[in-house]
């Protein structure tokens, strides 16, 4: 994979707290095309073909990933936190998180967890992320303070991005959804020097986390006749998945079904033919969750949507696995997806309801 990927995952960034993400973003849309459009949350698109008569096609990741917010302080110097976006406390037990300063400053702790010395013998109750306590190493309050801690910062699990030893998996925090950030930069520069059929807009969005909030103000700024969404999604396969839970090394995944979207008749028919006359591998998938692309389909009138899933193992914890070939395989799609879009095509797909 590109730099792009690596460099996106490093940085922190939960909703809200997108302004270094989308610094990252913006310097590298300017190598490709002068061309930019930004929406007042922080959402940040460059533009490809802007003057065509075609559709106008927008790609979309989201800069945020999940983390947690200080809001307070106890007495005895440990950290109180709220969840932004889902998280599930037993998966942040007992690790190394990183409260950030406005410059990113690193506030280094470690959530709280008694050892069984402390339990034995004590009903357990389901721990809830925002139970726990972040201890940075202060003595009490006061000393808290004097180490930089204040309400409302960002917590942000450390990273420790690897490779793993076969070199065809890659294993880091937020590749929900730097990922998407990353291949709307690794498209823009594939695609620059293109004749496209559309005008394409490449980018990304904020505060999906939260509630979609961002892909509601972006394609309003855009106004796009087509949103495809470029997102991590869960994996099941390394426990007891079927048949459309998703798998690493089948290909990027055709979200035909989540509670918030369901997807497009036309545009799953066409995305089907497109990758099979490419020959990319793709695997179909049901999600329990959703994308930017449900609010993205209200804009206006109506937007023809489509998420094209990255396969990930264990997303919403403190790190995740994506494997390389599917990587490839996204690129391949969304290539052949874009450059597939003329006016013809889209209304055939937009009549294909």
């Amino acid at each position: 994979m590109k730099q792009f990927y690596k460099d996106l995952v490093e940085i922190p960034g939960a909703p809200s707290f997108e302004k270094h993400v989308k610094r990252y973003m913006k310097k590298n849309i300017t190598a490709f095309t002068p061309d930019i459009v930004e929406d007042r949350l922080g959402g940040i698109f460059g533009v490809l073909n802007k003057e065509s008569k075609g559709p106008k096609v927008m790609l979309a990741g989201h800069m945020d990933e999940v983390g947690g917010l200080v809001t307070g302080i106890t007495k005895e110097g440990l950290i109180k936190m709220t969840s932004l976006g889902g998280m599930k406390g037993d998966v942040f037990l007992s690790q190394h998180m990183i409260i950030y300063t406005d410059d990113l400053e690193e506030i280094p702790g470690v959530t709280a967890s008694k050892p069984p010395h402390l339990t034995k013998g004590k009903k357990e109750e389901t721990l809830k992320f925002d139970d726990l306590l972040l201890d940075v190493g202060a003595d009490d309050k006061e000393h808290a303070e004097t180490l930089g801690v204040k309400i409302g910062q960002q917590v942000i699990a450390r990273n420790n991005y690897v490779t793993t030893k076969d070199g065809k998996k890659h294993i880091s925090k937020a590749w929900d959804n730097r990922f998407g950030c990353a291949m709307s930069l690794d498209i823009l520069e594939e695609l620059k020097d293109e004749d496209l059929p559309c005008s394409l807009y490449a980018g990304a969005t904020v505060q999906e986390e939260v509630g979609l909030r961002g892909a509601a103000t972006a394609t309003a700024k855009v106004d796009p006749d087509v949103f495809l969404a470029v997102d991590c999604s869960p994996c099941a396969d390394s426990f007891d998945g079927d048949e459309i839970s998703g798998k690493l090394n089948e290909g990027f995944l055709v979200r035909f079904y989540d509670p918030n979207a369901l997807m497009h008749q036309g545009m799953k028919k066409h995305v089907e033919k497109i990758a099979k006359d490419n020959d990319i591998k793709f695997q179909y998938y049901q999600s329990k969750g959703g994308t930017d692309a449900a609010r993205a389909q209200l804009n206006g009138e109506g937007v023809v949507v489509a998420t094209i899933g990255m396969p990930a193992r264990y997303i919403h914890s403190t790190t995740s696995m994506i494997h390389e070939n599917d990587y490839q395989a996204v690129q391949a799609m969304l290539k052949a997806l874009i450059k597939s879009l003329d006016t013809k095509t889209y209304e055939t797909i937009k009549a294909n309801v």
